[in-house]
């Protein structure tokens, strides 16, 4: 899965596209992965902007989580943008809306991590 890296100031925009699920949950998680380890205290932020993203499935959640598990101790900072609502409400339903900051749209994301817009 191609993640479009954007550079914006210190912070790192990801804009993953269509599904991720059990067909592309391992894809996603490997694109993602080298993206992690430069999200510290002292690094880049990310935000990853679901705008382009119709359907997230258990699989994917798990790969969200286990990124952020990795990156909250690293001191870093991972925000998610623009959820469809399908989506949205998929992380409201399962409680991932109280594991990670989520924004209204990518502007509102980069606002908040201090990125340009």
């Amino acid at each position: 899965m191609e993640l479009q890296p954007q550079q914006s100031g210190r912070t790192l925009v990801l804009s993953p596209a269509g599904r991720i699920d059990h067909t592309h949950a391992d894809a996603f998680k490997l694109a993602l992965d080298p993206h992690l380890r430069d999200c510290t205290k002292d690094g880049v932020a990310l935000v990853i902007d679901f705008s382009g993203v119709n359907y997230i499935s258990s699989i994917g959640l798990r790969a969200l989580m286990v990124a952020i598990k990795q990156v909250k101790p690293q001191g870093g900072r991972m925000v998610l943008a623009a959820l469809q609502p399908l989506v949205l409400e998929v992380f409201t339903i399962s409680r991932f809306d109280l594991l990670f900051e989520i924004f209204p749209d990518r502007a509102a994301a980069l606002a908040a991590v201090g990125g340009a817009s």
